[in-house]
């Protein structure tokens, strides 16, 4: 392992942290991880497959969903490389530029992410609200805007990213507290002052996500306003239902991403295994969890998948 001491110009790495405190105990996390990988990939694979296949999935309710599934895996790709080092290979030493690459990868898929469903948000609150006019509104062509302008702003939003942490000066211990490398972990690193990175770290927080969350928050009281402006008991808890998957796929993003931010401004006292158990399940539970959702909570998908199944079992 390198000299946690290396001033900057040696410091052309960093080493990761699996198990805080327990390295001999990496080894037992790798197929739980390795199993949780698969199933991220198996689960929105088969969204996407799924989606694809059936023409009557092809609506901006499963469009967007696709998208989705498509954010959760590449998310996933962005840690599973440190991860694989770590907890396979017992290598936890990264390179300072491949480093800085995930870390913008992992805040910039965050960003996608958060951005999506503030987007099925806005698609569930068109369906309620004009049911009829549904299809017409939200076009392959307004499906493809959102979707671009979701990424740009993702990217713009954490391109500054990378160079903020590249002008600091390392020469304290180059340990990472996390298996993969986090804006935040790296600042607090530097022998210089961070105030620059914190204050726009800050301002991501309450400008992309924290806005989101608003967003989210207003789109579904107007959601609650119409329903209970329906009439018929049956078609309003109709309506909610089909809002039920999105509400669990919000909760499974933002109680983790509250919870880990809560922990890193206030739990300084806590052990660093509970900072690196929140930020696995920030990072790894949403993934793995949004397909199980969607394919329990939605009958379209739910039924497609059963119909794929049975057909398998039929021609065994």
């Amino acid at each position: 392992m390198m000299n946690s001491n290396a001033s900057h110009a040696n410091h052309h790495s960093f080493v990761l942290t699996g198990i805080p405190g327990m390295p001999d105990k990496n080894p037992w996390m790798a197929f739980p991880l390795g199993f949780l990988y698969t199933l991220t990939l198996l689960g929105n694979g088969t969204i996407l497959a799924v989606i694809k296949v059936d023409q009557s999935l092809h609506e901006p309710m499963y469009y967007f969903l696709s998208i989705l599934a498509l954010t959760d895996v590449s998310l996933s790709m962005s840690t599973l490389p440190s991860m694989l080092s770590i907890f396979w290979f017992n290598a936890p030493e990264i390179p300072f530029d491949a480093c800085i690459t995930q870390m913008f990868f992992i805040h910039g898929f965050g960003v996608v992410e958060s951005g999506v469903l503030v987007s099925m948000a806005f698609d569930r609150f068109v369906a309620i609200r004009d049911p009829l006019r549904y299809a017409s509104i939200l076009t392959h062509g307004v499906i493809g805007k959102i979707g671009v302008a979701v990424l740009t702003q993702a990217v713009c939003v954490v391109f500054p990213v990378p160079f903020l942490i590249k002008r600091l000066p390392f020469c304290r211990s180059n340990i990472l507290s996390h298996s993969y490398c986090l804006h935040q972990d790296a600042m607090w690193l530097a022998c210089a002052s961070t105030r620059i990175n914190s204050l726009y770290g800050l301002i991501i927080v309450i400008f992309t996500l924290g806005l989101d969350a608003l967003v989210i928050l207003f789109s579904y009281v107007l959601i609650l306003k119409i329903v209970l402006g329906i009439a018929s008991r049956v078609e309003r808890l109709k309506a909610l239902n089909t809002c039920l998957s999105h509400i669990c796929a919000v909760l499974l993003f933002y109680v983790p991403l509250i919870g880990v931010t809560m922990i890193h401004r206030f739990g300084k006292h806590l052990s660093p295994v509970v900072h690196t158990l929140m930020a696995n399940i920030y990072l790894l539970l949403p993934p793995v969890l949004n397909p199980i959702v969607y394919s329990v909570k939605t009958k379209q998908i739910r039924r497609r998948i059963i119909h794929v199944f049975q057909r398998r079992k039929n021609r065994a």
